[in-house]
């Protein structure tokens, strides 16, 4: 196989010409996309041009400080995206922590795997192999976590009153948020799924593309794609799984709060109840009231659950209500 043939910036102008079209049409077509359109291009340029110079340095460099360095960078920057893409975030030090936290460990952990079991270069930490991989692998997990982190964060504020309505019913907190949960995972997966199932019919890859384009036999040139997609789709799952346990963990830690400030007093639900009512004063165990609710208003109870697809069998039953409620005791 021949060496790779060398581009010159008159050749990467020349390829610019149909974005400059695509500006133009903007224009014709009052669009309003030509100023993003030209901010973007430059913009990328600009870190490109950088970019190359920097690593340029490093790869001379060949120190390992210089590599973490450079590692610690793209995570922080891959962090603050994460967190800038979500419609709904979380408050404080949580909202750009979580997505990073969750980034940084399926990143590295992948990485470091696919460094050391399948690559093999030595050191293991070579810049010219580390900061690619590593970025390959960022550049994906982050996609997938910001997805997953949006998705979720949406679902739990629309579907706030059936969530607290879960919990209300003796339902954990995980029963009450998993299908948030599932609807954020399956978010969070599909770019990663749609990538694996277009690649090598729909789609040539860029790394494979770039490794073709410069003299690498098409076959090994397959095997880099094929353990870079299964890496990249590993990380994925990893950091949107992550992330999205660590959020709905955030609403244990928060409920928990509560539970620890009240008592184990009842909380959620204000009842308006008459000043004089029959039996009030009268002394009663804890679950006596139970036998005086009506029916009636049992089936109600059941209607609602039926209509958010929970089972009301295991919860509308008067000797769960007896263990763990205290009705009317505060009569």
């Amino acid at each position: 196989m021949s060496g790779y043939q060398a581009l010159s910036y008159w050749d990467l102008v020349a390829a610019s010409v149909f974005l400059v079209l695509n500006a133009g049409f903007s224009i014709v077509l009052r669009l309003g996309l030509t100023r993003n359109l030209i901010i973007s291009a430059l913009r990328m340029t600009v870190q490109l041009l950088l970019v190359g110079l920097i690593l340029k340095v490093i790869f001379n460099a060949g120190s390992p400080w210089w590599t973490l360095l450079a590692a610690a960078v793209m995570v922080a920057f891959a962090g603050r995206e994460i967190w800038a893409r979500q419609e709904r975030r979380l408050k404080g030090l949580w909202g750009p922590g979580l997505g990073a936290g969750a980034m940084l460990l399926a990143g590295s952990l992948v990485t470091i795997y696919g460094l050391a079991g399948q690559i093999r270069p030595d050191p293991l930490w070579l810049p010219q192999y580390a900061l690619p991989l590593f970025g390959m692998v960022l550049g994906n997990t982050m996609t997938g976590v910001s997805l997953g982190l949006d998705t979720l964060h949406t679902a739990l504020t629309k579907g706030k009153r059936d969530v607290e309505a879960q919990l209300l019913l003796g339902r954990s907190r995980w029963e009450a948020t998993r299908p948030a949960t599932r609807q954020a995972l399956r978010s969070g997966f599909t770019p990663i799924i749609n990538a694996m199932a277009a690649t090598g019919v729909v789609s040539l890859p860029g790394m494979m593309t770039g490794q073709i384009l410069s003299g690498v036999d098409p076959q090994e040139a397959v095997k880099y794609q094929l353990l870079i997609m299964f890496l990249l789709g590993g990380a994925t799952g990893m950091g949107v799984l992550g992330a999205a346990g660590m959020s709905a963990e955030k609403l244990e830690v928060e409920l928990n709060w509560i539970d620890d400030r009240i008592g184990g007093r009842p909380y959620g639900v204000d009842l308006i109840v008459p000043a004089k009512f029959a039996t009030k004063g009268e002394k009663s165990k804890p679950g006596d009231n139970v036998s005086k609710v009506p029916d009636t208003h049992k089936d109600f109870v059941k209607k609602i659950l039926r209509d958010h697809d929970i089972d009301p069998d295991e919860i509308v039953t008067d000797e769960r209500m007896k263990r763990g409620t205290r009705l009317g005791d505060n009569m």
